[in-house]
């Protein structure tokens, strides 16, 4: 792709919240270029719930109308890659991906995801999405009624079973050899009837992703067959750090109101900026984006022509 001009933005990650940022500048009349690499978060999951419209549908068919409808906008490209550097210039930011292939930009969004922190637990990460779930909002109706653990360590345990207690009587705790749940914890959960079974767990066997026996190190095995699983994330692209983007403590990128990092002229959207991990979210999340960063585009050229009273930024 040759470049003449820099672009006005770059977004680096096209899935839910890219796009759906990508759609709101095209709108604005605004240059931008999408680098994504094809690899959502949500690759493995059969469905996608809680986006009204899309209700049930493979989360790739969605992806691929909205590309159809985001580069129905001139203004927008859209290319296959991995950014892999970025630097800070005197007019915005260079970006430069494995290819090699380097661009300009005016402003950058970050809408790149997360990825889990799984734990040492043999294909665990080859059910996630499947049997091995995140969200029960997302989830919890297709295997409502169903006998269902979840894999937690920590003060948030009885609060998650609890949650889960709304879709199905039968909940079981899985700490996996951790041992920090104390004994106030221990015994709000028996008055909720969850049981407890802290032995670590070896190994999941599985077929195409869907549970069929829980095997411990000690030899022994249970037969339940989904698992929420609620673990700790990383981000799936380091660059927002190496241009000093303040990460929180849990791990996101910090974002205020209106999608800004801590570094001017970055911004975020989606998952990588939000603890609530639904499509609908990163949507929304990634259209204020959009907006928010046309905003600055524009407050930016009346700054450059000494014009910044006629223009309240939103």
């Amino acid at each position: 792709m040759k470049e003449e001009q820099p672009f006005d933005v770059i977004i680096i990650g096209g899935s839910y919240a890219g796009l759906s940022a990508a759609i709101a500048l095209g709108r604005a009349i605004r240059n931008v270029l999408i680098i994504d690499n094809g690899d959502p978060c949500n690759k493995n999951a059969p469905q996608a719930h809680n986006f009204i419209t899309w209700d049930g549908a493979v989360p790739a068919t969605i992806i691929e109308k909205a590309k159809e409808d985001v580069l129905k906008y001139s203004t927008i490209k859209f290319l296959k890659g991995t950014v892999k550097h970025a630097d800070r210039l005197a007019s915005g930011f260079a970006v430069m991906t494995e290819n090699g292939e380097k661009f300009r930009t005016k402003k950058l969004l970050f809408a790149t995801g997360v990825s889990e922190n799984f734990p040492d637990i043999k294909n665990i990460a080859e059910c996630w999405g499947i049997s091995v779930l995140h969200c029960p909002y997302c989830h919890g109706y297709e295997v409502k009624d169903k006998r269902t653990g979840i894999l937690v360590d920590g003060t948030n345990a009885v609060e998650e079973c609890i949650i889960l207690k709304n879709w199905t009587k039968e909940v079981v705790l899985f700490t996996n050899g951790g041992n920090s749940l104390t004994n106030h914890q221990k015994n709000q959960l028996e008055r909720y009837g969850i049981e407890v079974i802290a032995k670590k767990i070896d190994h999941i066997e599985h077929k195409n992703g869907n549970i069929e026996t829980i095997h411990f190190v000690d030899g022994s095995q249970s037969n339940i067959p989904v698992i929420y699983a609620k673990l700790s994330i990383r981000q799936h692209c380091d660059i927002p750090k190496e241009l000093g983007c303040r990460i929180t403590a849990s791990g996101h990128i910090k974002v205020n109101a209106k999608k800004k990092t801590t570094v001017s002229g970055v911004f975020a959207a989606g998952d990588n900026s939000n603890t609530y991990r639904t499509i609908s979210v990163a949507t929304a999340s990634g259209t204020m984006a959009g907006m928010m960063i046309n905003g600055e585009l524009i407050l930016d050229d009346l700054k450059k022509l000494n014009r910044i009273s006629s223009y309240v930024y939103p």
